[in-house]
């Protein structure tokens, strides 16, 4: 046999063991994902039993989560001996915080469940506190800003400048308005209201009833501003000054929660694209094309939540400080 032919037959076996580490190299990056994504499950991993307190975070958005519900019932049927929520959200979608509300008042009749506030629970994320009994805030703390909007944008102005008309065809003036596309009618911004009003007076009865305040108080409370901690607790938005020792002295008090438990973190809905190593990558990738804004972002807050904000739809229950959001 000859050199150039040897030299051959070495390159294809060399090719065919590169082949088959590569294959064998992908077969374990796809093993070690699965496993890590099974580890981070919503609940999983987590130690959930008679001799703790379950730890849950409600952060960033709030926006309808189906696999948040399903943990907070897996939460319901464990041996957990309380749960104490933290909240840091300025809110999200109005069915969102609904949704969430309601996952946690069917915890609360199984569980001792207590609620302290970061940082902000501000719309949707104070509709989602107000489903304890009883709400711990530092006192910068922000809290608050009951109110609901619907909010679009009209670009009507802008396609009359440059010559554009969309044209369309529908079953009632009232069909897919507003479009964006044309000045809002008068009927149109009437329905939208209309919307919004029934909204506001489901957020507005649910704070007098959680919270058992008077139509005066009320009245005061819901014009839509943020208070700090140490304003709502003269307001009765909250119910004590303090933090998650505050919390766990109010359980063993309250409820008779063994005062040796320790806390222990339960994991809700954790993203894949939120996961460590994965945030880092997306960070590098959009840092490499150029993109450092979003790739700050990513890094901040995660894949999910640099795209959340702008894919909220319908109405929501949403705190927008100017110059922030």
């Amino acid at each position: 046999m000859s050199l150039d032919s040897d030299v051959i037959v070495d390159r294809r076996r060399i090719r065919r063991k590169l082949t088959f580490w590569r294959v064998v190299a992908a077969l374990v990056a796809i093993a070690a994902i699965i496993a890590v994504a099974t580890l981070a499950a919503p609940g999983k991993g987590s130690l959930t039993s008679a001799g703790s307190i379950a730890r849950i975070n409600i952060e960033g958005l709030i926006r309808s989560n189906q696999e948040r519900v399903e943990a907070l019932e897996r939460l319901e049927k464990s041996q957990t001996a309380a749960v104490i929520v933290h909240i840091n959200s300025p809110g999200g979608t109005t069915a969102g915080s609904e949704q969430l509300y309601d996952a946690l008042v069917r915890l609360k009749a199984k569980k001792p469940l207590v609620v302290v506030v970061e940082g902000l629970a501000a719309s949707g994320g104070y509709i989602t506190a107000i489903a304890a009994d009883h709400i711990i805030a530092q006192q910068s703390s922000l809290v608050g800003s009951i109110g609901v909007l619907f909010q679009f944008p009209n670009f009507a102005e802008l396609l009359k400048t440059v010559g554009v008309k969309v044209e369309e065809v529908k079953s009632s003036p009232l069909k897919a308005a507003p479009n964006g596309y044309e000045p809002t009618s008068p009927e149109a911004r009437e329905a939208l209201n209309s919307l919004v009003k029934d909204s506001y007076a489901w957020f507005r009865g649910l704070v007098k009833e959680r919270r058992g305040m008077d139509d005066a108080l009320l009245e005061k409370v819901s014009d839509g501003r943020v208070f700090t901690g140490r304003q709502a607790v003269e307001l009765k938005l909250i119910d004590q000054l303090g933090d998650e020792k505050t919390a766990v002295a109010w359980l063993v008090a309250q409820k008779g929660v063994k005062a040796d438990l320790p806390v222990r973190d339960y994991k809700l809905s954790p993203r894949f694209g939120d996961l460590t190593f994965l945030r880092t990558a997306a960070a590098v990738t959009f840092d490499a094309l150029g993109l450092s804004a979003i790739a700050r972002q990513i890094e901040q807050t995660g894949m999910a939540q640099a795209a959340d904000r702008l894919g909220l739809e319908g109405m929501l229950a949403l705190w927008q400080p100017a110059g922030v959001n």
